[in-house]
């Protein structure tokens, strides 16, 4: 997709009015997507967002691309299709976190463990907000909604550590009141050859305001958000006066480093392909109050998944000659039934 043609935010954008709540964080990751594309140097017409159901879900009618909108939790399976038969195209998925890691489940965690080359962007607000506050699967236990009057009692997925476990062979977080670091993310998605995750924190300023306040907002940012840096030493604070350890379990902890001196740290390696210490990090947080990992946990390579099918369809054809769909359906083990 070299050599597009030039390109600014206005021409990624369409004559939609864009029509989420106002003041929804789902905003600022528009404008952070409409001002990265002509950094891309590739073409609208060779791009596709493809989406589930839900808020997140009206991204494609707002990007002036070809889209798709399609049914819930399916997105991924649609997207896993396109690139198989278009591998020349640019994929990206939207989808929120109760149409991706509810119905969807299953259709995210095989598009990352196959590692089709699409870029999967999950937006987690910790809620149903399409259709009007529900708990969702990453709503923290005892959280009170209108279908947990009580309190939920389910334990909530970590986005990160799901597709982590589940071998993607890239994993990223970011969060939507940083636009600078969106973008950043979602370029590394993009450049990354096979399935790509970013989960984005992503207020819901109607059914959860303030969700994230606690680690986002700018006062708070150096105390709470750890940056995670290829090849540096995992430290954060306003003066890096705290950083990150494996314990004895191998669990991540927070630690002051005048306690346990730098050489006891994390140097973070996105590149490591055992996930182990990636998996802990994802888990340093065990919900959005407490210090938490932004940036890639997991960046590495691996067979990317339509590549090797159309190599492994060629080196067929070059052996055996074209298929025979005849011969094919009738051979064994079939019967009649009478």
């Amino acid at each position: 997709m070299a050599n597009a043609p030039v390109t600014e935010k206005k021409d990624w954008a369409t004559d939609q009015e864009v029509r989420w709540c106002p003041g929804c964080g789902d905003y600022s990751i528009l404008t952070a997507m409409q001002l990265m594309m002509p950094e891309l140097d590739v073409r609208r017409e060779n791009t596709v967002f493809i989406s589930g159901i839900g808020c997140a879900a009206r991204f494609p009618y707002y990007m002036n691309t070809y889209g798709i909108h399609s049914i819930h939790g399916r997105a991924p399976a649609f997207a896993t299709g396109l690139a198989m038969a278009r591998p020349d195209l640019d994929v990206w998925v939207v989808g929120g976190d109760g149409d991706m890691l509810s119905i969807g489940g299953n259709h995210l965690i095989h598009a990352l463990r196959r590692n089709v080359d699409v870029n999967i962007l999950l937006f987690n607000n910790m809620i149903y907000g399409l259709t009007k506050g529900q708990y969702s699967p990453t709503s923290e236990v005892g959280k009170v909604t209108k279908s947990s009057p009580y309190g939920s009692i389910d334990q909530p997925f970590n986005a990160a550590s799901l597709a982590i476990g589940a071998e993607a062979s890239f994993v990223a977080r970011t969060h939507d009141m940083d636009r600078k670091h969106m973008q950043e993310m979602f370029t590394r998605a993009h450049a990354h050859s096979g399935a790509s995750l970013v989960e984005v924190y992503q207020n819901c300023n109607v059914f959860n305001d303030g969700q994230f306040d606690s680690i986002s907002k700018r006062s708070v940012r150096d105390a709470m958000l750890i940056n995670l840096t290829h090849g540096e030493p995992i430290r954060f604070g306003a003066e890096n006066e705290r950083g990150v350890t494996i314990d004895r379990t191998g669990a991540a902890v927070v630690v002051e480093v005048a306690d346990v001196g730098e050489d006891a740290l994390v140097v973070h390696d996105e590149a490591q392909p055992n996930p182990a210490v990636a998996f802990a990090l994802s888990r340093l947080a065990s919900s959005p109050n407490e210090p938490t990992p932004v940036g890639v946990f997991r960046a590495v390579e691996r067979t990317e998944y339509a590549g090797a099918a159309t190599n492994q369809l060629a080196a067929a054809q070059a052996s055996k000659g074209p298929g025979d769909l005849h011969a094919l359906l009738r051979s064994n083990p079939t019967w009649d039934v009478s």
